[in-house]
């Protein structure tokens, strides 16, 4: 994954856990390990669409 403020690539299993700030147990969010920017993971068609995009870019 990579991070949206700092542009950090680091692999999602490794993230920080998550500050004690929130109030529901089960949160989802995916904190950067780099900068500690806090994001929803993407939808899994998303991150489909995102590598079927790069594999056109990368053969044109």
């Amino acid at each position: 994954m990579k991070c949206a403020l700092c542009g950090y690539d680091f692999d999602e299993t490794k993230r920080l856990e998550i500050c004690q700030g929130c109030l529901g147990s089960g949160c989802k969010k995916i904190r950067c390990p780099n900068c500690g920017y806090e994001t929803l993971p993407d939808p899994e068609i998303g991150s489909k669409i995102m590598k079927f995009l790069k594999k056109l870019k990368k053969e044109a």
